[in-house]
């Protein structure tokens, strides 16, 4: 490329004051972005005639334009650098690609408050506590803590409409406030003793328990006393099971493991005492990236500019690398999280193991991240000899349908590239406007869905995968054959075999309907079987969760002027849904807050009048 940037002219009108640059190509792309305490002198850097790095030469040959923003101060310079680098994703950035939100326990702030998870989203007014590295983490703590706390984990509109004690109840798992079965007062009391364990105070929990077993003894009121003696053996267990020796209350701990360009940064959360768990990044790294550069860009791209929940940030941060602007970037993240917060660069002893801890985890994580990957891309050339395709196989997609008997119809579409399933590029459709059952007809409803509207074919794959038989296939046909694309993928229907044992699928060509059978132990059969699993897995779950959701709706929903209040009033007037349904008008009528005309509508709507 000829670069036709006057680096000369540029330089002379360059402020010296702190402040963000990027560095845009001939195709107006930004392609780095750096952050200075004087632009001037960091930018002529730049343009000397030994610039040094093979990486600073590559990018030089590719700037065009520079944009410089002036900024007050190095830190606000630092938060602005790293907002334009999640906005713009530069080729030569450091880039760290998950920034999801992570997931927290919250108690509700309520009368009867509610034990539940929270990710992202609008923020509820309650505690939070966290945060947990998995959602996997805080479904083992919701169903830990159920086993401890009689505290409800339903849903408002579910505690509104109840009118007599749900399974939970049956089960000793919930003390029923929707129904009154507990006091208020003491209700709130085991809320308490929740939000204590959850801080660490487990120690003081049990002292709470024993004295108020104690004193329920003492009245004679045994059978009180024996659930605080359960809970306590209960936490004691736990106690034993999730407590770490040592003095680190609060912090991450980030471990580094490179492979040449390759980077693995594993996060090691630690709070109240506790290992919560851990998490693996990958962050994008360009060439002759220094370590130290690559730990600074994680730390300001997974803590800056988030809306700080409890416990988000820690208190401290334990990197092990000595990196530029540790005490512009310890100053951040105290104002952001309005507590102080330090970044240890010096490691020693309890602290030291941890970090060996976590770079052990980045090791084990990234090799076998590059073992998947081999045995991926292994994969993808064995199907692509199947198959023959000229420029190779990129992306696969793959499509499956999930109903029950033709009710809560969804169909799925899955993504694989050569590096395994493409999560982020997964799509559930709600299957409507068909007659149900109809397979063939839900399968052409999600190629629309999915191809109808396409704006450009950079996500268009080479091979679409129909989970189904020649039925299937000619309706994907069908549907190319209108769109006419300028790239059609190649179409290929998987049929499973007459006794649907693994190994035996039978793979249908799309025109010719020619069939291919491939031996079990092909790697390329072992493909078209993970992602054709995937794409069941992904619309089976969607549509368990929509007909779950369709089960909880009471048919007294469905009535128009029919609130949480005349719902609940119904149910409890006449003792519950069976017998709302066997009622008549005159005895709904008798109901508080059922007018007449209220009364024949709802009769009318369960009797489908």
């Amino acid at each position: 490329m000829v670069n036709n940037f006057d680096s000369a002219a540029f330089l002379a009108s360059v402020t010296e004051q702190a402040g963000v640059y990027r560095m845009y190509n001939l195709q107006q792309e930004v392609i780095y972005v750096g952050k200075a305490k004087q632009l001037k002198k960091r930018l002529s850097s730049y343009f000397r005639k030994d610039v040094g790095s093979v990486k600073t030469k590559a990018l030089v040959k590719q700037i065009c334009a520079i944009d410089v923003t002036v900024t007050h101060t190095e830190g606000e310079a630092l938060i602005l650098e790293n907002n334009y680098i999640k906005k713009y994703q530069p080729k030569y950035n450091i880039l760290l690609r998950d920034d999801k939100t992570y997931p927290y326990l919250l108690i509700t702030d309520h009368k009867h408050p509610k034990l539940g998870a929270h990710r992202g989203g609008k923020k509820v007014k309650g505690e939070y506590f966290g945060p947990y590295p998995t959602v996997g983490a805080v479904w083992e703590s919701l169903r830990l803590m159920q086993k401890i706390f009689p505290i409800r984990q339903c849903e408002d509109s579910y505690y509104r409409a109840r009118s007599r004690p749900c399974l939970q109840y049956q089960l000793g798992r919930c003390s029923a406030p929707c129904v009154d079965k507990i006091s208020t007062d003491d209700y709130q009391e085991q809320v308490k003793l929740a939000k204590l364990f959850l801080r660490g105070k487990s120690s003081k929990v049990i002292e709470q328990l024993v004295s108020r077993m104690e004193q329920a003894s003492n009245d004679l009121a045994f059978e009180q006393a024996a659930k605080y003696r359960d809970q306590i053996a209960t936490l004691r267990k736990i106690q034993q099971q999730q407590h770490v020796s040592g003095v680190a209350a609060e912090m991450d701990v980030v471990g580094l493991y490179r492979i040449n360009s390759q980077a693995c940064v594993h996060l090691l959360c630690i709070r109240d005492h506790k290992i919560l768990g851990s998490k693996s990044f990958y962050p994008v790294v360009p060439s002759e990236t220094t370590d130290s550069e690559i730990l600074q860009a994680f730390v300001s791209q997974h803590y800056l500019n988030h809306e700080p929940l409890q416990g988000s940030i820690p208190k401290e941060i334990v990197i092990g690398h000595q990196i530029e602007q540790v005490d512009e970037l310890s100053l951040l993240l105290s104002e952001q999280a309005e507590y102080d917060v330090k970044i240890s660069t010096r490691i020693r002893s309890e602290r030291a193991q941890y970090l060996k801890l976590a770079t052990t985890n980045a090791q084990t994580a990234l090799i076998t991240r590059n073992s998947h990957k081999e045995s991926m891309q292994a994969r993808f050339a064995a199907l692509n000899e199947v198959f023959e395709l000229d420029n190779g196989i990129q992306r696969i997609e793959c499509f499956d349908i999930s109903h029950t008997m033709g009710q809560q119809t969804i169909a799925s579409n899955v993504v694989f590239n050569q590096e395994g399933p493409l999560k982020t590029d997964y799509r559930r459709y709600n299957v409507h406007g068909i007659t149900p059952g109809d397979d063939y007809a839900a399968m052409a409803f999600a190629l629309r869905k999915r191809y109808g509207k396409l704006a450009s074919m950079e996500n268009m794959p080479d091979i679409v995968f129909i989970d189904g038989g020649k039925g299937q296939l000619a309706k994907a046909e069908d549907f190319f054959n209108e769109i006419n694309f300028a790239k059609t993928p190649l179409l290929v229907g998987v049929a499973k075999g007459e006794s649907r044992k693994p190994g035996l699928e039978t793979l249908i060509l799309a025109g010719s309907h020619q069939l291919i059978s491939l031996p079990a132990t092909s790697p390329a059969l072992h493909l078209v079987q993970h992602i054709r699993d995937e794409s069941h897995r992904f619309a089976i779950s969607g549509h368990r969760a929509k007909r779950q959701k369709v089960s909880k709706k009471s048919q007294l929903e469905m009535i128009e002027g029919i609130g949480a209040k005349k719902r609940q009033s119904l149910l409890k007037f006449l003792g519950g849904m069976q017998e709302v349904m066997q009622a008549d008008i005159s005895q709904l009528e008798k109901v508080p807050g059922i007018s007449k005309v209220l009364a024949q509508n709802i009769y009318d709507a369960l009797h489908d009048k």
